[in-house]
């Protein structure tokens, strides 16, 4: 969800050298290859020692930075002291709404306050008109670089899964990031059954069901639930891959997660579940989409913090996503292959 940004800053400042500073595999896929980035560095912060850590980020003064982007959401104090101490000039970021002065924001100079009416590419964009000093009129759309193995994965997948042209396909994440208590943020998985065959003996769809490693046993249980030979298991090793199957998909029906992003990216229709989140924040970024959505009064609930996911309800725990209903899913998503339908026959 920088992406966008990222577009503005280089277009705006076309001899700057831009690096991304990045933890994680998945985002280090989803950077690699793009024109804008001078320098993609990784480092493993999760799982290097706090004292492998400081010697690695202040070896990062040496670049000598004129200005850092703590990009947006990124409420914790651990970012907020590596921005701190990569020593750049100019340090931009956001000051949150909930939990600033504890995650140590003021570290960071200059900030814009946190808008909740905003999507967190608007935040970001913010930042770099900021960075600018130039107002953005037009966003660009988020950007997922596939390179030829990619491609060339997924057209394997497809030989190999017995996908055509002509077929349907559904694709399903059932799963979201497991920290800080997330997963009471996944739809039920015994849910994601029902919709699959419903799907499968209204439509006569193909779904595809998506998921890191770590969401192996979710698939398999919707899998066989259905018991179809209609649903098949994506399996990959990197998020490129994933995206690059994904890519088939007429339509992607996800909790709120990364692949949410990564399909708002690649352009698909999108149903996206949510249950606490501030939808402002999170919905899919131009691209067709529909929310399948409680609307309690109590959410939105999830603000971006450190603090693990609670719900204050006395009734029932996490209603805004235990009590959404298949037969209310069904119908958003019957209404957008009906959409589909008409699109391809014109």
């Amino acid at each position: 969800m920088f992406t966008p940004a990222l577009q503005r800053l280089s277009s705006e400042m076309p001899s700057a050298k831009i690096d991304a500073l990045v933890m994680y595999k998945g985002v280090k896929d989803i950077y690699k290859g793009l024109p804008q980035i001078s320098d993609l560095i990784y480092f493993d912060f999760p799982n290097r020692s706090v004292f492998e850590s400081l010697r690695f980020v202040l070896d990062l003064r040496k670049k000598n930075y004129d200005a850092a982007i703590s990009v947006y959401p990124s409420n914790r104090k651990e970012y907020n002291i590596i921005n701190r101490i990569i020593g750049a000039d100019k340090r931009f970021a956001v000051d949150y709404l909930h939990r600033n002065f504890s995650n140590l924001a003021f570290l960071n100079s200059p900030r814009i306050k946190e808008d909740s009416s905003l999507h967190n590419v608007e935040e970001n964009v913010r930042m770099v008109d900021a960075l600018t000093d130039k107002k953005t009129t037009e966003i660009p759309p988020m950007l997922f670089n596939l390179d030829e193995s990619d491609i060339k994965f997924a057209d394997k997948f497809r030989e190999a899964n017995s996908i055509s042209g002509d077929d349907l396909v559904i694709g399903f994440h059932p799963g979201c990031s497991p920290l800080k208590n997330h997963e009471r943020r996944r739809w039920e998985l015994s849910k994601f059954s029902s919709l699959g065959d419903k799907l499968i003996k209204q439509f006569g769809v193909k779904i595809l069901i998506f998921g890191g490693g770590d969401e192996q046993a979710l698939k398999e249980q919707i899998s066989a639930r259905i018991n179809s030979p209609s649903v098949i298991q994506v399996n990959t090793a990197s998020l490129s891959n994933t995206a690059a199957v994904m890519k088939r998909c007429n339509l992607f029906i996800t909790n709120d997660s990364s692949l949410m992003h990564v399909a708002s990216a690649l352009k698909l229709n999108v149903l996206a579940l949510i249950g606490p989140t501030n939808v402002n924040f999170i919905h899919p970024w131009k691209t067709d989409y529909e929310i399948a959505s409680l609307n309690l009064d109590c959410a939105p609930c999830f603000y971006y913090s450190p603090k693990p996911l609670t719900c204050y309800r006395s009734d029932v725990k996490f209603k805004c996503i235990k009590e959404l209903q298949v037969d209310f899913v069904f119908e958003k998503a019957a209404a957008q292959i009906s959409n589909l339908r008409r699109r391809l026959e014109t």
